[in-house]
């Protein structure tokens, strides 16, 4: 019996795994949530692992 695994994803070095932040930009809306920006680590564009192949400009979601 051949059990293959894959081996797991790469961390992304940049990130550390945290690919996604949620930065408060300090007001409230008038319903009195704070108003968010997220983002995205420019290196593995919000994924968190590592890439071996580049992603193209054009590529991107």
């Amino acid at each position: 019996m051949n059990d293959r695994t894959t081996s797991p994803p790469r961390i992304c070095p940049n990130c550390d795994g945290f690919a996604s932040a949620a930065i408060t930009t300090g007001g409230r809306d008038r319903h009195g949530h704070l108003r968010t920006v997220t983002a995205d680590c420019f290196v593995c564009h919000g994924t968190g692992t590592a890439r071996r192949t580049p992603v193209r400009e054009g590529a991107r979601a």
